[in-house]
């Protein structure tokens, strides 16, 4: 699957990977069914890790802040 630059990590919503990309500052929201890109978000400077709560996805990026992106 092809996501943005410098992929990093992924979260699993129950039918979407997460997967952040470092490099351009996004998150790239893939169904697991098709293997395909659905959405691309814009977060933080340098996205990192990312996890699922249940409700909504949580982005660290560099420089001390958190992104939440409603799925």
């Amino acid at each position: 699957v092809t996501v943005g630059s410098g992929p990093r990590f992924v979260a699993f919503d129950g039918s979407h990977m997460w997967v952040t990309n470092y490099t351009d500052g996004t998150v790239s929201k893939v169904d697991v069914s098709t293997d395909g890109v659905t959405a691309t978000v814009t977060v933080g400077t340098f996205p990192f890790g990312v996890t699922f709560d249940g409700s909504n996805i949580w982005v660290t990026n560099g420089g001390g802040t958190v992104s939440k992106v409603v799925p």
